[in-house]
């Protein structure tokens, strides 16, 4: 790509994070171990581990005039991401995700959205040249479907390629599905919108030509310790992931966006992407945290 500016449209929040040994049955008690309060929100997640792969970032979000939201901003800035298109709500609070997280790095995760769900097509409208001058645009599902669908629309008119993370999984338009170059679900995400039960390789192909049939150029489905499969066409791809004692997966598929689309800006097919955001992912989950678990490019090893 000659493109390499990545606009990361998305949500932005505050992780509460508690470690015990087993998450909670409904309405049992479970006395934690460990508590963290990080930056997190799936938008910013995967920009700042894009920045972390050393890509060049716009960020487009919506906080609230409080001090959690003004601390992220402060916080992306440090990690040398653009924030000129960072807006404030002044009536919402920032988004605030509790999370909590078992011995075995399993999570459950509640969100409440806040300005996340206000930002609207008119705050997109102030980001336009900056969406239609990109090389990707990527985005999730923290925030308004009519907002998505906006992006997508203005960014493939303009021959901006839309990579879209399904998550967290709901129905998507057969409008938002076209202007799509690349959907990135997990197996959760791509069962939800296949209707096919993934269980194995070939169900995950099977998934991945349904999902295809809709208008996407690529899937590439997330298969988390087993890798990740890529359709690309009538081309199928399995790339492994490296072995590793999770200890929190929070944020692995962010990581494993940020860094995929990282490795396309930088030039690289679309298996050596995967392969790239695979071994960013790995090293993720040896970490805690959402943003804080983003390795930085030097970590890659892309020889072993």
């Amino acid at each position: 790509m000659k493109n390499k500016k990545i606009v990361v449209i998305g949500s932005s929040n505050t992780d509460m994070v508690i470690k015990s040994d087993r998450l909670p049955a409904p309405g049992e008690t479970v006395i934690g171990h460990t508590f963290l309060m990080n930056p997190g929100g799936k938008g910013a997640n995967q920009a700042v581990a894009a920045a972390r792969m050393e890509g060049n970032i716009t960020f487009v979000s919506k906080i609230g005039n409080d001090t959690f939201g003004k601390q992220s901003v402060e916080g992306y800035i440090a990690e040398g991401i653009k924030t000129d298109y960072i807006f404030t709500d002044p009536d919402q609070p920032s988004g605030v995700a509790l999370i909590l997280v078992d011995a075995k790095g399993e999570n459950s995760i509640s969100v409440a959205s806040g300005a996340n769900a206000t930002l609207c097509p008119a705050d997109i409208d102030k980001a336009k040249d900056e969406i239609e001058t990109a090389g990707l645009v990527l985005m999730q599902l923290e925030i308004p479907m009519e907002t998505l669908e906006y992006v997508a629309e203005i960014a493939c008119n303009k021959g901006v390629k839309v990579i879209l993370n399904p998550a967290p999984a709901q129905a998507l338009s057969c409008k938002l599905l076209k202007c799509l170059y690349m959907l990135i679900p997990n197996k959760t995400e791509t069962e939800m919108l296949s209707g096919v039960e993934v269980t194995d390789w070939e169900s995950a192909i099977k998934a991945a030509d349904v999902i295809g049939e809709k208008g996407v150029d690529i899937v590439v489905i997330t298969l988390g310790a087993q890798g990740a499969l890529i359709k690309d066409g009538r081309q199928y791809h399995r790339i492994e992931a490296d072995p590793v004692e999770a200890v929190d997966t929070t944020a692995a598929g962010d990581t494993f966006c940020g860094a995929l689309c990282v490795g396309l800006s930088d030039g690289m097919t679309v298996p050596e992407s995967v392969r790239f955001a695979c071994k960013a992912a790995a090293i993720s989950v040896t970490r805690m945290g959402a943003q804080a678990s983003a390795p930085y490019r030097k970590e890659i090893n892309l020889n072993s």
